[in-house]
């Protein structure tokens, strides 16, 4: 059970079951959203760029969370997934309609093609299951690339159109953080209660004995599908918002690579925990983006150093990171976090 301050009692099962319990956690919630979406009026487009791509792999990595974190399932193709989420969203939009119809659509049908890359789950597990859901990576990446050009534009991509609301149009880092962020909010929302909920109690029995489960009466093959599509719902979510603030997609920007940054931040943020994948993406999206910043830099005290080598610099860091918090912090940055809950709870007593 976690710990809490002193006085702080259950007084009806209403209460045993908030999440959030007293008036000063109301009150910094509250503080925290409006200033959250009052950020974009004060700052620059390079701070809201770099929050908008925090805010679109939180989105990604909150539904790998469910399937890897509280189900115990693999997967290796989360990007292919945004990728379906993504044309289908141009596609529609380009066809006249509405972003705000399209967005949950988007969804849908990746956690359908979610759904049929999870029928594998069925027989197999563990490392033959990382690999079956390798394959969504090949194939629907292949897909677009190559079948009916016409609509999806081949190999160049597609051009997708801003959304739009009311007469406002979102084509800016500062107008587009609205619709991100608050897609965020109903995200973690709704993937912290279904931890809560029968479906995310089950996903969790399963995560830790299949057969265990089965005894109480789990079917597992349905729950592991479920997983699935809750997964690849999410990343078709995020991938719709992906096509419309780039405003240009092609099959090359969900590689195999994208799929494994966002198991890593599945597993630097902590895995089964809702706050995991908020802390796992945007510290490994910061850890890229100083990178980015330092790499010239660097090329300018060390001129001697290949151009190569400092192009590499971002995957070499992101494996050196990764392989670190394996070893120290398996548990990921969400368990350090509760660590240091206690301490402060227990003060000055923490130990």
């Amino acid at each position: 059970m976690a710990l809490r301050l002193a006085g702080d009692f259950d007084t009806s099962y209403g209460h045993d079951m908030a999440v959030i319990r007293t008036r000063g956690q109301w009150l910094m919630t509250l503080v925290f959203l409006v200033a959250l979406f009052a950020l974009p009026f004060f700052a620059g487009s390079g701070v809201l760029g770099t929050l908008n791509l925090i805010g679109i792999s939180i989105i990604v990595v909150h539904g790998l969370n469910l399937l890897v974190g509280y189900t115990g399932q693999i997967s290796l193709g989360q990007a292919a997934f945004m990728s379906v989420g993504a044309y289908t969203s141009a596609v529609l939009v380009k066809n006249g309609v509405s972003f705000w119809l399209a967005l949950p659509t988007a969804g849908f049908v990746a956690g359908m093609v979610g759904l049929l890359f999870g029928l594998p789950a069925l027989r197999i597990k563990g490392f033959y299951l990382a690999m079956a859901t390798l394959s969504a990576q090949f194939i629907i990446p292949w897909f677009f690339r190559n079948v009916r050009e016409d609509i999806f534009g081949g190999m160049p991509g597609l051009r997708v159109p801003p959304p739009e609301l009311g007469g406002i149009i979102f084509n800016s880092q500062q107008t587009m953080y609205f619709p991100i962020m608050g897609v965020v909010v109903l995200c973690t929302i709704v993937a912290k209660n279904i931890a809560r909920t029968r479906l995310g109690r089950a996903f969790v029995a399963i995560r830790d004995s299949d057969l265990a489960a089965e005894v109480l009466g789990i079917h597992g093959f349905t729950y592991k599908l479920r997983a699935f599509f809750l997964s690849a719902f999410y990343a078709g979510l995020a991938g719709s918002l992906w096509a419309h603030y780039a405003r240009s997609i092609n099959p090359e920007q969900f590689s195999l690579l994208n799929s494994v940054w966002y198991l890593g931040m599945v597993i630097v943020g902590g895995m089964g925990s809702a706050l995991g994948p908020i802390l796992g993406a945007t510290f490994i999206r910061l850890l890229e983006e100083t990178t980015i910043q330092f790499s010239p830099l660097l090329g300018k005290i060390f001129p001697e150093v290949q151009a190569g080598l400092l192009a590499g610099l971002g995957p070499l860091l992101f494996g050196l990171v990764l392989m670190l918090f394996l070893v120290f912090e398996p548990r990921g940055l969400a368990h350090r976090w509760e660590l240091l809950k206690a301490a402060w709870r227990l003060r000055p007593f923490a130990h």
